[in-house]
């Protein structure tokens, strides 16, 4: 069983994950750490009729099935990462879960040019992640925070780094090159990294075993659309564009992102608000997009009820969101001239059939028909294909990031090898 941790500056999502059945046995989220109120939820897979026993595997040898989650949550008082996953170690040791772990999964958003694999964590590892903190200032440190605790409270067992950006590597250079000075790339590492690595690369993999094509031949925009949201053109299971660029800000609209905007407004906008440019783009990162468009909320499930009730700011925020999902949609056909599937995941293009809908009525060029039958029905965990047979496909993939890392960390700490061939086939 694969522990997946998911550091963030003041909060550790998690989960345990057995990789070769796909199944989750344990999910939580620490938040509010180094705080007053800091608490840790876990939630523990439990059968309906629980019997007696000592491992999570039948006298068979067979994983038990999860039918149902038990919920305990536990007061940190003001402690930090090293309380919450002290916790959580204690409590997989309680409830027999602690010795059946072989490996940590971490989540580790930046990798910058060093990284197009997941890795078997080393002191050579932790040197270069720590090399990017300087490009990924907000996330890096808090990565290596949660593999530093990790690595104190489980020492025995093998960590490894899976990274949001290594994905992408295989753009090709006039993808992910800015108009740039080339001593900007050279001398300070000004480029495309993208994001989302980890949730396009499932995508594309589970995607090729529900169309049973070779992962090898299969073209498809992925649109993961969330509170942070991106666009992939995969071609062959490779990257080669995406929509996230030197930092997650550009791209698409997000809950409170912008997305792309002229750069030339952060000095016009620092000066008539009397603030730096650093003080700009923390309005673009905190206070745009969907919330400041709506001057409502950043939530799509809240905006796309109160567009229905007239709301003119939600009505204009839904529009521009579907607007510029569909004009990167558009865009990618140019890098993959071919397209088998366009592919909406993540909690809004998992759940959210009206921006489904609007985003193929602006594709409709493109021969996308939706049905609306099927669309309306597909939410909360349905894997299906939304457009009517003979029209261009587009359907809805339920993303899995943590089975994902699960499953590049059993492969690693397996065989001490790349991990560019997983399959889901190989599990």
């Amino acid at each position: 069983m694969i522990l997946v941790i998911n550091c963030g500056s003041s909060s550790v999502k998690f989960a345990v994950m057995e990789p070769l059945e796909q199944v989750m046995l344990v999910s939580g989220l620490a938040e509010k750490l180094g705080s007053d109120g800091a608490e840790i939820a876990i939630k523990i897979g439990v059968q309906k009729n629980p019997t007696p026993r000592r491992s999570w595997k039948d006298a068979s040898g067979s994983l038990i099935k999860i039918e149902d989650y038990q919920k305990e949550v536990y007061q940190l008082g003001n402690g930090g990462h090293t309380e919450a996953l002290a916790k959580l170690v204690e409590v997989l040791k309680a409830h027999g879960l602690l010795n059946e772990l072989t490996a940590v999964g971490h989540r580790v958003v930046h990798g910058g040019s060093y990284f197009s694999d997941s890795a078997v964590i080393t002191p050579e590892i932790i040197e270069k992640v720590t090399e990017c903190n300087v490009i990924a200032p907000l996330h890096n440190p808090a990565n290596l925070l949660g593999i530093e605790v990790a690595t104190q409270q489980l020492p025995n067992l093998p960590q490894v780094a899976v990274f949001d950006t290594s994905f992408h590597q295989t753009m090709p250079d006039y993808s992910y090159l800015y108009a740039t000075p080339r001593s900007w790339e050279k001398e300070h590492h000004v480029r495309r990294y993208g994001f989302h690595g980890t949730s396009h690369r499932f995508i594309a993999i589970k995607t090729a075993e529900l169309l049973n094509k070779p992962l090898s031949d299969l073209n498809i925009i992925c649109a993961h659309m969330g509170n942070g949201s991106s666009i992939c053109a995969i071609k062959g299971g490779e990257s080669m564009d995406t929509s996230m660029g030197f930092t997650p800000l550009p791209g698409l609209i997000m809950g409170t992102r912008s997305g792309d905007i002229d750069p030339a407004l952060i000095t016009y906008m620092a000066e008539r608000l009397n603030t730096d440019a650093q003080g700009v783009i923390d309005i673009l990162n905190k206070k745009s997009g969907l919330l400041g468009v709506s001057e409502l909320t950043n939530d799509m499930r809240e905006l796309t009820e109160a567009a229905t009730k007239g709301h003119e700011g939600a009505q204009l925020a839904v529009e521009m969101f579907c607007y510029r999902v569909a004009k990167y949609v558009a865009e990618y056909m140019v890098p993959l001239q071919r397209l088998d599937a366009l592919v909406f995941t993540g909690g809004i293009g998992e759940n959210s059939a009206i921006v489904r809908e609007k985003v193929l009525a602006h594709l409709r060029f493109l021969g996308f028909i939706v049905d609306p039958a099927v669309n309306d029905k597909t939410y909360g965990g349905k894997t299906t294909v939304i457009t009517t047979a003979g029209s261009t496909r587009a359907m809805v993939v339920n993303t899995n990031e943590e089975l994902m890392i699960a499953m590049d960390t059993h492969q690693l700490t397996r065989t001490s090898g790349a991990v560019k061939s997983v399959s889901f086939e190989n599990y």
